[in-house]
């Protein structure tokens, strides 16, 4: 046993009371697993820019994480979108849904509860609950992410694939609803009012 009086050596830290010494010295990585254990997730790593892009309700959307990458945990999309851009008023029968604000600002109705949320903003939408958005800046980046995963099948069907990472023109009509209906049938969705934030 070491004594207090001893210099320490590398890596190694003396803790303790009086004659009771308690060394603690720091992890090898030799000693160490670094490696994934059998059956886990590969990880992810996507930097800026990456990802799949989509134009989508009227913004572009890219998908940074999605259920065959997340053993269907969750799905992760960065969004940018102008003013006025949004979603219909829905509900998520699958997924819990959550936004987190990067630039801008977005107005969230929430079961009834209008929410502006700036830049730093973070809001939670249970499923089963009513809920939309619209984007009350010039332009918003955000983060939407849902647990479970399986909205990112709405997204890759409705949405085009975007030919450059940008925000699409403004559309010449408002889409045709019948395979916004269908599409959210198929993956445990229900429209239940128009885009916009209910009176």
């Amino acid at each position: 046993m070491r004594r207090k009086k001893d210099p320490p050596t590398r890596g190694v830290v003396d803790a303790g009371r009086g004659d009771q010494t308690v060394t603690m010295s720091s992890i090898n990585a030799a000693d160490t697993a670094v490696t994934a254990p059998d059956g886990a997730l590969p990880p992810i790593a996507l930097g800026p820019g990456e990802g799949e892009h989509f134009w989508f309700f009227g913004g572009l959307t890219t998908i940074k994480a999605d259920g065959a990458g997340t053993g269907g945990r969750m799905m992760l999309t960065e969004q940018t979108a102008p003013r006025g851009s949004g979603s219909p008023l829905h509900v998520h029968h699958n997924e819990d849904e959550w936004f987190y604000v990067l630039e801008g600002e977005l107005t969230i109705w929430v079961a009834g509860q209008t929410v502006l949320a700036p830049a730093g903003s973070f809001v939670f939408g249970p499923r089963d609950v009513p809920h939309t958005f619209i984007v009350s800046s010039d332009e918003a980046r955000f983060l939407l992410v849902t647990q479970a995963a399986g909205f990112e099948g709405f997204i890759r069907t409705l949405g085009a694939p975007a030919p450059v990472a940008e925000i699409p023109p403004a559309p010449a009509a408002p889409p045709d609803m019948a395979p916004v209906l269908q599409a959210a049938a198929d993956h445990g969705l229900e429209i239940i009012g128009p885009p916009g934030i209910p009176a």
